[in-house]
C-alpha cells in the first residue's frame, strides 16, 4: 500500500478499526450528513473477525463518504486485507469518475484475485464485503458479496440497497466456478471468494 503515490493520504483516512465493541460517529463538511457506527463481538469464543470502515475523505476535489463492513469468517486476515485494499482499489481505477458501476466491479474483482494469489500467507478463511460511496452528498454507490446487507432509512422506513448472497441459493454459480459449498456446524461458508452479479446489481440501483 506504501506504493499508491496519489493515494496515500486518501488511504490513511479511509482505514477504519476493529475491536471487541468499537463505536464512532462523524459528519459531512459540506452536506448534512451524518454517521455512526458500533461494533460488539459476538458469543463466539475466538476473536472479533469483523473489520469497517466509516470516513469521510476528500479526493480530486470530491467529498467522499466511504463506508464498508467485512464479516470475516474462519479468521481475519481476509477482512483485514479488504479494510486495507478494497477502496484502494477502486479509486485507483481512472473511470471511477465516469463508470463507477465498471470501476467498483472491477475493483471487487482484482481484490480477490489478489486475495486469492495470497492465500498461503491469508490462510484459508473468507469475508464478505459490503461497501457505500457516496460522492459530494449527492450520488450513492452500493456493492456487496455475501450476506453482510446495506440498509436505507427513508422516513423510517428501511429499504434494501443490496442483495444478500447465500451459499445455497447459488451453488450452481459457486460450483461451476470451481468453489464448494461445505455445511459445517452452526454456519454454512463459501471457501471459495467469488464475484457474484455485481454488475447487474449496480445497474438495478442506478
Amino acid at each position: 500500500m506504501d506504493n499508491l503515490c496519489c493515494f496515500n493520504s486518501v488511504y490513511s483516512q479511509v482505514v477504519g478499526g476493529r475491536s471487541s465493541c468499537s463505536s464512532g460517529k462523524g459528519r459531512s463538511h459540506q452536506c448534512p450528513v451524518k454517521y455512526g457506527f458500533s461494533l460488539v463481538k459476538g458469543k463466539a469464543s475466538h476473536p472479533m473477525e469483523d473489520y469497517h470502515v466509516a470516513k469521510f475523505a476528500q479526493l480530486h476535489g470530491h467529498e467522499l463518504g466511504l463506508f464498508a463492513i467485512y464479516d470475516g469468517h474462519l479468521g481475519d486476515n481476509v477482512p483485514a486485507y479488504l479494510q486495507k485494499h478494497l477502496f484502494s482499489n477502486i479509486f485507483k481505477d481512472k473511470e471511477f469518475w465516469t463508470d463507477p458501476t465498471r470501476s467498483i466491479s472491477k475493483a471487487y474483482e482484482k481484490t480477490d484475485q489478489a486475495i486469492l494469489s495470497h492465500s498461503p500467507d491469508l490462510g484459508r478463511g473468507g469475508s464478505t464485503a459490503v461497501t457505500a460511496i457516496l460522492i459530494d452528498g449527492r450520488k450513492l454507490w452500493v456493492a456487496n458479496i455475501g450476506d453482510s446487507r446495506a440498509v436505507l432509512s427513508k422516513k423510517g422506513q428501511a429499504i434494501q440497497m443490496s442483495i444478500d448472497h447465500e451459499p445455497n441459493t447459488e451453488r450452481g454459480s459457486i460450483e461451476n466456478r470451481g468453489g464448494f459449498v461445505s455445511n459445517m456446524p452452526v454456519k454454512k461458508f463459501t471457501l471459495g471468494r467469488l464475484i457474484r452479479h455485481l454488475h447487474e446489481e449496480l445497474e438495478a440501483f442506478f
